[in-house]
C-alpha cells in the first residue's frame, strides 16, 4: 500500500512537472503574408534557430495571412494580437516615417549587402526606436530587397515620355518617383498586384524579382526593365515590446543572437534567386529592356532631388531629424561601398 501511495505520488509529481514545463514553454505567433518565399526566408530561419537554441522551449508559428492583413500587421503588434510581424513602410507611411528615408528614390544602393547596411544604421537610430515604441514595436531586422524594376504589358516603356499616364503599382518613394515624371501610381498590396495587372487596372508593376515570381506578375509580363533601379521598399520585422521584455534571459539571447545568422541565410538564398533571374525571363519569354543612360539621368534629376528635399522638410516640420537620417544613409552607404 505504501509503495502504491509512493508510486501514485511520483506519478502526480511527474504529471505536475509536465504541466509546468508546458506552461513554461514560450510560443509566439508571427504574421507575414503571401506564401513562403525569398522575402520571408529570414523569418523562417529565425524560427528554426530559436527553437534549436532553446530545445524547442521557444517556438514561433509563422502565419501567411492567417493572423492579419499585411497593411494591418503593425496595428496587430501594437495591441498584442501577435508577437512578431513583417510589414512594408510604404503601406502606412504616416506610422513609420523614420524608416521611409530608406525608400527615397535613387539613393544609389547597388546590392543587398549595402541595403542591409543602411537599414541597420537607420534602425539603430534613436528616432526609429522612439517612433516604433509608439506602436509597442521593437525593430528586430530588415528584409533587404534589391532595387525594384518594372514588368509591363504591350510595348516596352523606355523613355520618360513613355511613363506619362502609365498606371503603375508602386508604393513609397518609388511611387513618388514615377508620379514626378507623369506616371499614375497606385498602392495596391503585393497580393493584389497580379489581379490589378491581369484586369488592366495597372499597366506595369514595380517589384523586386522574388515578388514578380511569387505574386505571378512575371506571368503576365511582356517586358522587364533591367536597369531602371528607381529604389526599393523597406520592410521591417518587428516584435511586440511587451512580449520581448517578458522573455527569459535565455530566450532573449536565443532570439537576439539568431538575427545575423537569419539575415545571412536570407542574403545567400536571395543571391541564388538573382543568379537564376535571366533564365526565368528567357523561359517565360519576357523581353529585357535596358533604359538608356541619358533617360536614367533625366529621371534622377526630376525625381531624386525634389523628393528628397521635400521628405527632409516634411520630417523636420514634424520634429523628426530628416537631414540627420538622410546624412546617415549617405555616410553608411559610402562606407559600405569603400569597404570601411
Amino acid at each position: 500500500m505504501k509503495l502504491n501511495k509512493y508510486m501514485s505520488g511520483a506519478a502526480v509529481a511527474a504529471l505536475s512537472f509536465a504541466f509546468v514545463s508546458e506552461a513554461a514553454a514560450t510560443e509566439w505567433n508571427v504574421s507575414v503574408w503571401g506564401k513562403r518565399r525569398a522575402f520571408t526566408e529570414h523569418v523562417e530561419k529565425l524560427a528554426e534557430l530559436v527553437s534549436e537554441k532553446t530545445n524547442g522551449e521557444f517556438t514561433m508559428n509563422v502565419s501567411y495571412g492567417g493572423l492579419s492583413k499585411n497593411r494591418e500587421n503593425l496595428d496587430g503588434i501594437s495591441i498584442g494580437a501577435f508577437e512578431m510581424a513583417q510589414f512594408c513602410a510604404g503601406y502606412h507611411r504616416d506610422k513609420n516615417r523614420v524608416v521611409t528615408v530608406l525608400e527615397l528614390p535613387f539613393l544609389g544602393v547597388e546590392n543587398l549587402d549595402q541595403e542591409l547596411a543602411v537599414s541597420k544604421a537607420v534602425y539603430a537610430h534613436p528616432a526609429a526606436a522612439e517612433e516604433m515604441a509608439q506602436w509597442n514595436a521593437k525593430l528586430l531586422m530588415t528584409s533587404p530587397m534589391p532595387q525594384y524594376n518594372l514588368v509591363g504589358t504591350g510595348t516596352p516603356r523606355a523613355t520618360l515620355e513613355d511613363f506619362k499616364g502609365m498606371r503603375v503599382r508602386a508604393t513609397g518613394g518609388i511611387g513618388q518617383a514615377f508620379e514626378a515624371v507623369g506616371g499614375v501610381p497606385t498602392s495596391v498590396t503585393s497580393s493584389e498586384a497580379f489581379q490589378a495587372m491581369e484586369s488592366g487596372v495597372v499597366d506595369t508593376v514595380a517589384f523586386a524579382q522574388h515578388a514578380h515570381l511569387s505574386f505571378g506578375t512575371i506571368n503576365e509580363a511582356d517586358w522587364w526593365t533591367a536597369n531602371l533601379n528607381p529604389g526599393t521598399v523597406n520592410c521591417p520585422v518587428v516584435v511586440n515590446i511587451d512580449a520581448y521584455e517578458s522573455l527569459s534571459d535565455a530566450e532573449r539571447e536565443a532570439l537576439d543572437s539568431s538575427v545575423d545568422e537569419a539575415l545571412e541565410h536570407y542574403l545567400t538564398n536571395y543571391g541564388e534567386l538573382l543568379k537564376r533571374w535571366d533564365a526565368v525571363l528567357e523561359e517565360k519569354g519576357v523581353q529585357k529592356v535596358e533604359i538608356a543612360p541619358e533617360v536614367l539621368a533625366e529621371f534622377r534629376s526630376k525625381a531624386a532631388d525634389p523628393i528628397r528635399d521635400q521628405w527632409i522638410a516634411d520630417m523636420e516640420a514634424q520634429g523628426i531629424p530628416g537631414q540627420e537620417l538622410y546624412d546617415l544613409v549617405v555616410k553608411t552607404l559610402a562606407d559600405a561601398k569603400s569597404g570601411s
